[in-house]
């Protein structure tokens, strides 16, 4: 059963990560539209399906004091997360994007130390200087700021979705439910979105309507995929499997635009990568999740 287990967790995680990657690459399709209205569309199609969930469970929804503080960071943060993430995507290939979002596992252990005052083991915290270099490699900083602009935008759109996990983290050890958390951040982002929809909507095309619903399915996807995967199985036995992202990205992101990332971009993804599987193979040494 245990295997079981663990072979479904890692099916849901690749699951997960593929529908992430096929969020990116129809968020791009959707071509010449802000990123700020892209990113209503993901969020509003997240808060139905978290909704549809709450009701399932028909469990009161309560939201203790001290929680909120946690639970309204988590929002802000995600949202940060989201709108990096969506801006980037329209200006640097989907791959690049992707592995820059792949920083918030490294920052989210960060922020855990910061705020939750959790510990980092040496090992760990080398790993994630290591990823930062990684990082510099994908947005290759220039003189010129416009440049390497967008690349910027995902690596802090990685430290927003971070801080959203360090939260997140913290918000289960107080026992609130999933469906919530995601029903608040969702409503929370979608409010963001509403000034910039109203004074400056960009009419769409019925196309663009079907693959922006699309993104918001895909993104819903993810999100289960994700939450169910460590629900059957702990994070230091399938996290490195989250990875499998890039490639799908990179996939995707030639196979509908043709997009070929540089020898830098591909060094940083191969040191990005490296400190998780190091920090992966170190937490199953010793049978530690962060």
């Amino acid at each position: 059963m245990e295997n079981k287990n663990l072979y479904k967790g890692i099916f849901c995680i690749i699951f997960s990560a593929f529908c992430f990657a096929l969020m990116g690459m129809l968020v791009h399709l959707a071509g010449d539209i802000f990123f700020v209205q892209k990113a209503f569309f993901r969020n509003l199609v997240s808060f139905f399906a978290a909704m549809i969930m709450l009701v399932k469970e028909r469990k009161s929804v309560i939201i203790p004091k001290d929680s909120f503080k946690f639970l309204l960071i988590r929002a802000a943060a995600g949202s940060i997360g989201i709108f990096g993430n969506f801006y980037a995507l329209d200006h640097i290939p989907i791959a690049d994007a992707g592995i820059l979002n792949k920083m918030s596992p490294f920052f989210a252990v960060l922020f855990s130390l910061i705020f939750l005052h959790e510990t980092i083991k040496p090992v760990p915290f080398m790993c994630i200087l290591g990823a930062f270099a990684g990082a510099v490699f994908v947005i290759k900083p220039s003189a010129n700021i416009m440049n390497s602009f967008p690349a910027i935008f995902a690596f802090v759109g990685g430290m927003g979705a971070g801080l959203a996990y360090a939260c997140v983290r913290k918000l289960g050890s107080m026992k609130m439910t999933g469906s919530v958390i995601i029903a608040f951040f969702s409503a929370f982002s979608c409010l963001l979105s509403v000034p910039y929809l109203v004074t400056s909507f960009t009419p769409m095309t019925w196309q663009q309507w079907l693959i922006l619903t699309g993104a918001g399915i895909a993104a819903t996807g993810g999100q289960f995929g994700i939450t169910y995967a460590y629900y059957y199985a702990p994070a230091r036995d399938i996290s490195i499997y989250d990875y499998t992202q890039i490639l799908f990205s990179a996939l995707l992101g030639y196979l509908a635009f043709r997009q070929i990332p540089d020898a830098y971009s591909l060094i940083g993804y191969a040191v990005i990568i490296l400190m998780a599987v190091i920090v992966f193979l170190y937490n199953k040494k010793h049978g530690t999740t962060a």
